[in-house]
């Protein structure tokens, strides 16, 4: 099996304070993302990111973010598979630190 490439909690956020332009994608549930998401981060529930993948770019690299990194590490394979350039946050926003906003 291919493996996936994957990041830090802590390296995303030393990114994000530097100003990097980052492609997140949050894939929890509606309810969960309602307790607050990472600045920047597209919601695109785990269920829907088949029919979405439209809105996805070939050229760019995705970070994907759950709850606790077991269902982005899904999405992860799953877009690897189609061509798409991903990694995965490791630890999901269980382990986030960092800010996070309410919708």
């Amino acid at each position: 099996m291919m493996t996936i490439e994957i990041i830090t909690t802590e390296e995303l956020e030393k990114k994000l304070e530097a100003g990097e332009k980052l492609e997140l994608v949050d894939v929890r549930e509606d309810e969960e993302v309602a307790q607050g998401m990472i600045r920047g981060a597209k919601h695109i529930r785990m269920m829907t990111i088949p029919e979405n993948l439209g809105q996805f770019d070939k050229e760019k690299e995705y970070i994907f973010i759950c709850r606790s990194g077991a269902r982005s590490e899904n999405v992860c394979y799953y877009m690897q598979d189609q061509g798409y350039k991903v990694r995965n946050m490791i630890g999901g926003m269980l382990n986030w630190a960092g800010e996070v906003v309410v919708k």
